[in-house]
């Protein structure tokens, strides 16, 4: 078990959860600032997430031929070069090149999402789940750092608002590019049971469990980005709320996010993968029946707390799933389809908010998620007796005996 690769993946997923939150907070904001078209304010938003829709294939080849260490540290020193960008666009008032900054912490952003499964690979197979939540638990200290820096930061410079959070996140990414050099490499397939021989891609994407884990991560995925995204314009473009209020209940979303990952990985041994994604569904289900309540800061909490914690027991789940389905030797292809189509449909979704809640509403956007969880339930139900599953659950308990 390398537990230095743990340690500096936490650390890591700090400041890359910091740097996804003060987008997230501003970004809607700065870019219905810019633009002149209201209904294209999450553009940069949108855009970022296309990026790391755009970059998961070559993110993952890329540290196929590099290794995890190197693949990191770039992808950390081109998160730094954005946030620099984004000060130079707001220097300019550039609607475009902040666009293009947007994209560029994408880019970073495709690679921050594979820490996860540098985590599961520095770990024997019993214990995935926990390592896999265990280095989301750096979040937890993003959820306090990245709203801080987004209201803090904005009055540093007074002539240009929010340039010193952007310097800010620009040290911590520089600082995070130096940490990553100090990895160990994994050990290729330690520990693992799966076929030695490379299947073929097709064989492996038709598992159902495949197909489950997959839908359990654009599911989570997608229906977060949709509402995260939407929720700064609704609630400070169009309800009026302050900077501050609003950064607030994003961070108690972040929260929601990551604090469940201090009890995913245990509930997985105990409860089962399934039935944590089902709990996971049905957290996202009250995240939409609690946002049609109304529109008070305590509606936009709740909705925002539950919309969290489902996506952690979906997210985990769904990457503890995957893990199940391939040989450490096809794991970057089979990784690579997964964040390809869990960042594709969250491109999707990021480019549907600002639309959405521009000619339709908060309450409409509200509407979405729901025939799409009953689907996953469904899935849930059916795969749960299948025999890959079944052999997984047979393996864990001879072990603990």
């Amino acid at each position: 078990m390398h537990v230095r690769n743990l340690a500096i993946l936490v650390v890591c997923q700090l400041i890359s959860a910091t740097g996804s939150i003060v987008m997230v907070t501003l970004g809607g904001i700065i870019g219905s600032t810019l633009s002149t078209n209201k209904a294209l304010a999450t553009l940069p938003l949108s855009m970022m997430v296309v990026a790391i829709a755009a970059t998961t294939v070559p993110a993952t080849m890329l540290m196929r031929r590099l290794g995890r260490r190197r693949g990191f540290a770039m992808s950390s020193v081109c998160a730094a070069t954005a946030v620099l960008v984004a000060v130079v666009a707001l220097k300019q008032s550039s609607f475009l090149l902040f666009i293009i900054a947007a994209m560029m912490f994408g880019v970073n952003m495709a690679f921050t999402q594979q820490y996860r499964y540098a985590a599961a690979e520095s770990v024997p197979p019993r214990y995935v789940a926990r390592a896999v939540s265990f280095v989301l638990i750096g979040s937890i200290g993003g959820a306090f750092i990245g709203p801080a820096l987004a209201t803090a930061g904005q009055s540093w410079f007074v002539s240009t608002p929010y340039t010193g959070t952007m310097f800010a996140l620009s040290a911590l990414f520089v600082l995070q590019a130096g940490l990553f050099m100090f990895m160990e490499a994994t050990s290729e397939g330690a520990g693992h049971d799966e076929p030695r021989e490379q299947r073929p891609l097709g064989e492996i994407v038709r598992q159902p469990v495949f197909i489950v884990a997959v839908l359990g991560g654009t599911v989570g995925y997608g229906l977060m980005t949709l509402i995260m995204t939407a929720t700064p314009l609704s609630m400070h473009i169009n309800d009026g709320y302050s900077i501050e209020q609003t950064a607030s209940v994003i961070r108690a979303h972040v929260l929601g996010m990551y604090v469940p990952s201090l009890v995913a990985g245990f509930l997985i041994e105990k409860v089962g993968v399934t039935r944590l994604m089902l709990v996971g569904a049905f957290g996202l289900l009250a995240t939409s029946i609690i946002g049609l309540q109304g529109h008070s800061v305590m509606h936009y909490w709740w909705a925002l707390v539950m919309l969290g914690v489902g996506w952690n027991f979906l997210f985990v789940g769904g990457t503890t799933l995957l893990t199940y389905t391939y040989s450490m030797k096809e794991r970057f292809r089979a990784q690579a389809v997964n964040e390809f189509l869990v960042f594709g449909v969250s491109a999707t979704a990021s480019l549907l908010a600002g639309t959405v809640m521009h000619y339709f509403g908060w309450s409409t956007l509200m509407l979405i998620p729901i025939p799409i969880l009953i689907a996953i339930c469904i899935a849930l139900v059916l795969v749960r007796k299948d025999p890959l599953l079944s052999h997984r659950a047979a393996a864990a308990a001879s072990r603990q005996q």
